[in-house]
């Protein structure tokens, strides 16, 4: 049982009276007992009989609606419209203390709402019901995990699925630039793109969740708690008496937070972790990079001006070239080879070092270097499309056209592009 501390709900003569009104509902084995001013507050689980007291004094049930900090995601609106979106619309409920019957549509109208109805009894629903409700994927994941359940979910483990992840993260990737480019007209339609692919990044978390559960390692439950424990200890500006008055300060607080966190992981005798271990290694390069980057400047490594770091390009850039000449100048398109694969090695490590500076500007600059250069493959992609129809309306064929030619049709393609006409 639950209820708001706020409220003052005598819930043995609530119980007394849902017994009386509806016999027909299990309330020994389970049920969930609040105010409806709490329940936008509250994780009502449909599955479980759901005892409500109305608060007559806010003068209708539409004036139980619960706002502010306390509501869960989501939970906007009336009591009354939150329970239609939990149970359905022709969910039916009985009023205390006459016990007759109404869909929770027409209790969300106020029909049969009087001011002697002081609760609601609202009996249970199957899971499959239960979509609305954050209980609905954690047993749908352990029913395709069944015995009879789904032979393809049956087979996987955290290994098989792994790639799944990865490439559900691309795709939702993918629909966040979708929205963030979408004119006004087409937003609804990429909103509802988004919602989709973040259903798919958290089904992956919630059979991972499911594995584990099967061998008694953790479940969903505890996943839950241990994320909800870090966000409130690494938010101390919010939920304890630390000031941050900017991202910057916030980013120190992390950091400093995340040290103390890896000094008790390693223990009086371990080697202490550094700023960077937390970092994966599978990330992609240049994201990798910029994270990096974005640890070590929280703890004061960093370039004091950006004309350092200008600098540093500069030089990085000479080194890459004497390198590529030490090296021999390899070009592989002309078949001239490496002096040897120590010089090619050197020549390698200075063209990561200048992508290491260039992250670093586009960090400097609120620049993501990852999407700068998917912007850049974008742009490839259009423009080199334009070359190769160009090429064929003029029977240009580009395996054996002179490089000056192709270079004159890119330049056709860009001008295009930009509004400068260009010959088709």
């Amino acid at each position: 049982m639950t209820g708001g501390q706020q409220a003052r709900v005598d819930v043995a003569a609530l119980l007394a009276a849902a017994r009386a009104v509806a016999p027909e509902v299990d309330l020994a084995s389970g049920v969930t007992v609040i105010p409806m001013r709490a329940l936008a507050a509250t994780a009502v689980d449909p599955r479980l009989p759901l005892v409500v007291a109305l608060d007559r004094d806010a003068g209708s049930i539409d004036a139980a609606a619960a706002t502010g900090t306390s509501s869960l995601p989501g939970r906007s609106g009336s009591g009354a419209q939150l329970l239609v979106r939990l149970y359905g619309a022709e969910h039916l409920a009985m009023t205390i203390p006459d016990g007759t019957r109404h869909s929770l549509a027409d209790i969300a109208n106020g029909l049969g709402m009087s001011g002697e109805v002081t609760g609601l009894v609202i009996p249970p629903i199957p899971p499959l019901a239960a979509l609305a409700s954050p209980w609905a994927l954690p047993w749908l994941s352990a029913r395709l995990r069944a015995p009879d359940g789904c032979p393809w979910d049956r087979e996987q483990t955290h290994g098989s699925l792994a790639k799944h992840l990865i490439e559900e993260a691309w795709e939702l990737h993918d629909a966040i630039e979708a929205l963030e480019g979408a004119p006004t007209e087409l937003r609804g339609a990429a909103f509802d793109a988004l919602q989709g692919e973040l259903g798919d990044v958290l089904l992956q978390v919630i059979l991972h969740a499911q594995l584990a559960a099967e061998i008694g390692a953790f479940d969903l439950t505890d996943v839950h708690e241990r994320l909800a424990k870090k966000i409130v200890r690494r938010h101390p500006h919010v939920f304890g008496d630390v000031r941050a008055e900017t991202s910057r300060d916030v980013q120190r607080n992390w950091e400093s937070v995340k040290a103390e966190e890896r000094a008790r992981g390693a223990g009086d005798n371990a080697a202490p972790r550094s700023a960077l271990d937390g970092v994966s290694r599978s990330l992609p390069a240049l994201a990798a990079s910029r994270e990096l980057q974005d640890r070590a400047s929280a703890l004061g490594y960093d370039w004091p001006e950006m004309s350092g770091l200008l600098a540093k390009l500069d030089e990085e850039l000479g080194e890459l070239a004497e390198a590529l000449r030490e090296a021999g100048d390899p070009d592989v398109l002309t078949g001239r080879a490496a002096k040897s694969p120590a010089t090619l090695g050197a020549a390698k490590e200075e063209l990561g070092d200048v992508f290491a500076v260039l992250v670093n500007l586009g960090r400097r600059s609120g620049i993501d270097a990852e999407a700068a250069l998917r912007s850049a493959n974008e742009k490839f992609r259009r423009r080199f499309g334009d070359v190769e129809r160009r090429a064929a309306a003029r029977a240009i064929d580009l395996k054996s056209a002179d490089f000056a030619v192709l270079d004159g049709l890119w330049d056709e393609a860009k001008a295009a592009e930009r509004g400068e006409g260009g010959a088709p």
